[in-house]
């Protein structure tokens, strides 16, 4: 008994998530192609987590089109950097990394590659 009631309110707390889903984001109709093994692993893990598989879809998309342009800005404003000229060298860089884990791990290196001035 316990367990049909269970099931129950599952079914049901899937119908409301569904329905807010639905409701509550404003979405426009895209299709794309997938292959089959990718689809058949989305519906899987939407089952697992009841979702839908466009839910994890839609938020697969946001998450990466966020870490493309939080790379992206990470490039420019290393551009920027690179742009006024100061670097660190590779033998310094070399020399941080090697030390990482022993008892002397050195700071983080400063510039020590400056422009012609």
């Amino acid at each position: 008994m316990l367990t049909e009631i269970l099931k129950s309110i599952q079914y049901i707390r899937r119908i409301l998530f569904n329905f807010m889903e639905l409701t509550t984001m404003a979405t426009v109709p895209f299709s794309l192609r997938i292959d089959p093994s990718t689809k058949a692993l989305l519906e899987q893990e939407a089952k697992r987590g009841d979702r839908t598989p466009s839910y994890l879809a839609n938020k697969a998309i946001k998450n990466f089109l966020q870490a493309r342009t939080a790379k992206r800005k990470a490039i420019n404003e290393a551009i920027k950097k690179a742009d006024k000229g100061a670097f660190v060298s590779e033998e310094a860089v070399d020399a941080w990394v090697d030390s990482w884990g022993t008892e002397n791990e050195l700071p983080v290196p400063e510039p020590d590659i400056f422009p012609d001035t």
